[in-house]
């Protein structure tokens, strides 16, 4: 059955077995891995527009500006579990080698996917490319999809959520609906408006840094090496991108105080080059050209909830990380296959999926990788941040200890590809 796309206007009162409120990329993946995991009546609710009536595959085209995401390996195997994965690599940039060092003190590691005895250490899709994908597997599954809707009050019912919701597409009469679930997932970013209308409390750490993101266009290709570069202000990454229009791309993430933000991103597009350049050197070649920039500040954001009876906090919502190891969405995507796993579990076993022992034994699954995984991103950017002799040399031997040491490198490549952050050898898809 085709997916059902409503209007609020068209909704009755209904009930779900499960709800998903936000509908990007981890409500949408996570929507697709419970059906494949046979749980029936999913909705997602989305606040933003979701037109699922295109054919948005067959009309799909890059643009120079198009932001991206880095795909790990353990994220490779998930996508494959749902039978996205072959449509999804027609468009994205495998990163075969990661370049790592540290401005102006030698210090400098390679990992390469040869060493790990894998096809690729782990790749780069554009968020648009990965959300056309979505929507077209979801266009051809059970999951209904209720999008430019509002959740506005969550009830809490003796087998169950009651949530009301308006379209806020309509006129300022704003039609109200009530919907039911077994279950309600939150998953609607960092700024989760519906978990603070719970009570739902967060813990924050503010990295007094701003990321600056844009797209580069590179002299030479990339050959599917993405660079991490360590300096005295923060760090840098050039992620390889698949060529736009016969121009080779990569991704920069270029994290910096935040004072220094606001002046870099008034700086004329040759003016920004030429510091990206100083700041960056050479190995990637030279920069020629930079696409639109944005500017975020960076928060290491803790939910201090992630479950309620028949309630359950998710991606960003649950913990919004770094960007320095890229691991945010990975780990998001990890929770939420261990979640299916879960659920799929307890719906074999005649339980609840709403229950609060089944949803803690989901928090006690994932509790090791989120917790190693949020301590390698916290302590990665602490380390290579400091601009002090001291710090710098430490830096300094610590990338010539992952060079000398193949064994400490090897198991930060595990973490990069999602493979240590848990303990386990190999993901369960």
């Amino acid at each position: 059955m085709a997916v059902n796309q409503f209007s609020n206007s068209k909704l009755g009162d209904s009930n779900y077995d499960l709800i998903i409120v936000g509908g990007g990329m981890v409500g949408a993946s996570l929507s697709l891995l419970l059906a494949s995991r046979g749980i029936r009546k999913i909705l997602i609710i989305e606040s933003q527009s979701m037109d699922l009536s295109q054919s948005s595959l067959s009309s799909y085209s890059s643009s120079f500006d198009a932001r991206s995401t880095a795909l790990s390996w353990t994220s490779r195997n998930i996508y494959q579990s749902i039978g996205i994965w072959e449509q999804l690599e027609k468009n994205l940039s495998r990163i075969d080698q990661i370049h790592v060092s540290d401005r102006h003190h030698g210090g400098l590691t390679r990992m390469t996917a040869s060493d790990e005895g894998i096809d690729a250490l782990g790749y780069v899709v554009e968020n648009a490319w990965l959300g056309s994908i979505l929507i077209d597997k979801l266009k051809k599954s059970d999951v209904d999809v209720l999008s430019q809707t509002q959740v506005v009050k969550l009830t809490p019912l003796k087998n169950g959520v009651e949530i009301k919701v308006h379209d806020t597409s309509s006129s300022p009469d704003q039609i109200m609906n009530t919907i039911s679930a077994n279950l309600i997932v939150i998953a609607d970013g960092a700024q989760s408006k519906t978990a603070r209308k719970i009570g739902i409390q967060t813990t924050s750490t503010d990295y007094k840094q701003h990321a600056i993101t844009a797209n580069i266009r590179l002299q030479k290709g990339h050959s599917g090496i993405a660079y991490e570069r360590f300096t005295d202000q923060g760090p840098m990454a050039l992620l390889p991108l698949p060529d736009s229009a016969g121009e080779h791309r990569g991704a920069l993430v270029w994290v910096v105080p935040q004072e220094s933000s606001e002046d870099l991103m008034r700086l004329p597009d040759n003016s920004f080059l030429e510091k990206l350049q100083s700041r960056f050197g050479y190995r990637g070649g030279y920069f020629e050209r930079v696409g639109t920039r944005s500017s975020y500040p960076l928060t290491l954001r803790l939910s201090n909830e992630q479950v309620r009876r028949n309630l359950i906090i998710m991606g960003n919502a649950a913990h919004s990380l770094h960007p320095v190891a890229g691991q945010g969405f990975n780990l998001s995507l990890r929770d939420a296959n261990s979640l299916a796993n879960t659920l799929e579990g307890a719906q074999r076993r005649g339980e609840s999926i709403g229950s609060l022992d089944v949803l803690e034994r989901y928090t006690k699954s994932q509790r090791i990788d989120q917790r190693n995984t949020v301590y390698f991103s916290d302590n990665l950017t602490k380390f290579f941040s400091g601009s002090s002799a001291t710090v710098a040399t430490i830096r300094n031997f610590g990338l010539l200890g992952f060079d000398l040491f193949p064994p400490l490198r090897h198991q930060v490549a595990r973490f990069g590809m999602g493979l240590a952050a848990s303990g386990a050898r190999h993901e369960r898809i």
